[in-house]
């Protein structure tokens, strides 16, 4: 569990690491939309927190970096498939940076806990970063080099960066599925302390 401290350092140091990633984007570059996909543990939490970034069009759960052609997400909990749960988030450069989306990722899980995220435990938890093209993978790099480099957490980074392939929806029951089930035990006890969390930390950043 992080302390206090760690996660000022981290907010720190990950603000400066921001500050200091300048773009030169083309007006029709920023004028188009893009998506990240990232794996953080349960999708229910990131997609949750994810939606309530200013910029973020859309966030939908699924599954990445399996071998199985459309897993259902009842075999990707058994482990069995490769995959990991994942949100796929299509959002408006112009609005938000892949920069920000990155700073979010590291801060709202756990990115040294090998294949487990709290009490969920599995490869399909894993900590993982799928990257859409050359700027996203160098970002994603420089980012988990400068962390590891300053020591934030006690123990190494163990998240993946790898180049995104497919993405598979899971079923429906799955979108929104904090905003339906406030008040599911998972939802009270693990998802909504770390949204309000969230939100504390980035106020600034939230949709109005």
């Amino acid at each position: 569990m992080k302390t206090t401290f760690i996660t000022g350092v981290l907010l720190s140091f990950i603000t400066i690491i921001a500050s200091q990633h300048n773009y030169s984007q083309n007006k029709n570059d920023m004028k188009s939309i893009k998506v990240a996909t990232f794996g953080s543990g349960c999708f229910w939490c990131t997609e949750a927190i994810f939606n309530r970034v200013e910029g973020v069009i859309d966030v939908k759960p699924g599954f990445s970096g399996g071998f199985t052609e459309n897993p259902t997400y009842k075999e990707v909990v058994s482990g069995t498939t490769g995959h990991a749960e994942v949100t796929q988030i299509t959002y408006d450069p112009d609005k938000v940076t892949y920069d920000f989306l990155l700073e979010v990722f590291w801060q709202t899980h756990d990115p040294t806990t090998l294949n487990r995220q709290g009490a969920d435990i599995g490869t399909q938890y894993r900590s993982v970063i799928f990257y859409h093209d050359s700027e996203q993978e160098r970002l994603a790099g420089k980012y988990m080099k400068e962390l590891t480099d300053a020591e934030i957490w006690p123990d190494p980074i163990v998240t993946e960066i790898v180049a995104f392939d497919k993405f598979y929806p899971a079923e429906d029951y799955h979108n929104d599925y904090y905003k339906n089930n406030p008040n599911n035990s998972y939802c009270s006890f693990v998802i909504t302390p770390k949204i309000e969390k969230f939100e504390k930390v980035f106020k600034d950043k939230l949709k109005k």
